[in-house]
């Protein structure tokens, strides 16, 4: 059979999360959709001039002779399903994807390939349900022409694709003029009702928690869900480098279906925490995930149990203890991310997390590279407190590893840099770890420094932990013979009344790998 080239749009749709609707409910999903082909898809095609070349299953590609045709036609399509799935329960509903590219392909009597056929179909993988991404050629091609709006969404990397592809969003022209609240400044409905455009990510890492979901069936409950939520709001918003979307932002979306990479679009967020309460008797399970809103890839799942004999007790600690396993996994993903930037496109932050990853374990090459990093991280941003504190920390190994050719102005960068931080950190609980540790090891007055972090002991209570295990090495004279009995005075009664055995055996394994 002869084969011939040509110039074509291909659209290529599916629908979302197929398989688990099929598995849920094979002869009602495959209805759903032949009725979608019969009374939308196929007739949109056939307005718009396009040749359906094949369908898989759940899957259609077309083809177009006009590359603006093809873009009407997806976004006719798109617009017209939220009114088909209008009373529709949510599991059952058919939500399409679809990816538009222009390019060569070859022809072999009624079917298409070649690449233009096969970028069309990883630009659809990429697409969020509901959605019409297009690549650069037809963005060029029809941005003059279609009264749309074009998010640019940059060059992604897809499957035996050898170049990057340059992908955009395409959205329907806003019939609202009104520029949206900013995060944190009004209701997450008026973002989603205004935006012609995603909210940009804000230079730290940033979190919504998004309101929990009563699975109890019983109404009363509404109000511990919702109390569940302010409480870890609260908890997080005391991690100093994380951006949290206020309640108010994110309230709009309680009873909703969620798309978590549109909810992170439409706050400007980067992570989205959600969850459930379930009731049983007089006790209650608390369920919590944590997932990236860009790639939709889950971070931390967990569960709680407790009593509701006492409901605030609860919810302090169930509070407490998300806040505490978060704060450790959005701090690796973002040393991950951090990572896989171009180093010539990095920030403050970035450089202190790139510290951060090779702090640990310590050597002396690898505190001199952190400290490096570290120093880059405060030419760019003086005020950033954590990197003032580790700096401090690394001026402290290199004295005290006998790594410093000048012992005693590495000393006084060390005093120098754990001051600037306490300046610019206010409560800061890592800081106050780490400016604490510094400037107790050379002579500051513990009993201050103690006080100084009393605020934050319940946050970190590494902080005091450290502190106590230095005034007690102080007290003992500073020798090799000091620190082994300090470390075996570590479980001491005071300590152990504050925060339990289990937090002292934590604090002293941390203090044996990171002090000296």
């Amino acid at each position: 059979m002869s084969q011939t080239r040509r110039l074509a749009a291909i659209l290529a749709a599916d629908v979302a999360g197929y398989s688990r609707r099929m598995g849920a409910d094979e002869e009602g999903t495959l209805e759903r959709l032949k009725a979608l082909r019969r009374e939308l898809v196929d007739p949109k095609i056939a307005e718009h001039r396009g040749r359906i070349v094949k369908t898989t299953g759940d899957g259609v590609l077309v083809e177009f002779s006009s590359v603006v045709d093809s873009v009407r036609c997806a976004v006719e399509v798109q617009q017209a399903m939220p009114e088909r799935n209008t009373g529709v329960a949510a599991d059952d509903r058919i939500e399409l994807r679809i990816g538009i590219n222009l390019g060569d392909v070859i022809v072999e009597g009624e079917d298409l390939y070649g690449d233009g056929v096969n970028i069309a179909a990883r630009i659809e993988a990429l697409a969020d349900a509901g959605g019409v991404l297009v690549s650069n050629t037809v963005h060029d091609q029809v941005r003059d022409r279609l009264p749309f709006v074009f998010e640019d969404l940059g060059e992604q990397q897809v499957k035996n694709i050898a170049r990057p592809v340059r992908v955009y969003r395409v959205r329907p022209e806003s019939p609202h003029p009104n520029p949206p609240p900013q995060a944190g400044e009004g209701s997450a409905l008026g973002a989603r009702v205004g935006a012609a455009e995603p909210l940009p990510l804000p230079d730290k890492p940033s979190i919504a928690v998004l309101p929990f979901a009563n699975m109890s069936g019983d109404p009363e409950q509404e109000y511990f869900a919702d109390g569940m939520v302010e409480e870890i709001i609260t908890a997080l918003s005391r991690i100093r480098w994380l951006f949290v979307i206020a309640r108010n932002s994110t309230l709009t979306y309680k009873g909703q279906a969620i798309d978590v990479k549109q909810v992170g679009r439409e706050l400007g967020v980067r992570y989205v925490l959600e969850g459930s309460v379930r009731k049983a008797g007089g006790r209650v399970r608390i369920t919590a995930q944590l997932i990236d809103s860009l790639s939709g890839s889950h971070l931390w799942a967990d569960r709680f149990d407790g009593s509701l004999e006492d409901v605030f007790e609860l919810q302090d600690r169930v509070a407490v203890s998300v806040a505490g396993v978060i704060e450790p996994a959005l701090q690796a993903a973002e040393m991950r991310r951090s990572a896989a930037r171009p180093t010539i496109d990095l920030t403050a932050y970035d450089f202190y997390l790139r510290a951060l990853a090779v702090f640990f374990p310590i050597t002396r090459e690898r505190i001199f590279e952190a400290l490096g990093l570290l120093e880059q991280a405060i030419a760019i941003d003086r005020h950033c407190a954590p990197a003032l504190s580790w700096a401090a920390i690394c001026h402290m190994r290199l004295v005290y590893d006998g790594w410093a050719e000048e012992p005693e102005t590495t000393r006084r960068k060390a005093v120098d840099l754990a001051r600037q931080a306490l300046q610019v950190g206010e409560n800061d609980p890592g800081v106050l770890t780490n400016t604490g540790l510094v400037l107790a090891r050379f002579g500051e007055d513990i009993g201050a420094m103690m006080e100084a972090g009393r605020p934050c002991a319940g946050a970190q209570p590494e902080l005091r932990l450290r502190l106590v295990y230095e005034r007690r090495y102080q007290e003992l004279g500073r020798s090799t013979r000091s620190r082994d009995r300090a470390s075996r005075d570590f479980a001491a009664p005071e300590p152990a009344r504050a925060h339990g055995s289990g937090d002292i055996r934590d604090g002293h394994r941390l203090f044996l790998q990171t002090s000296v």
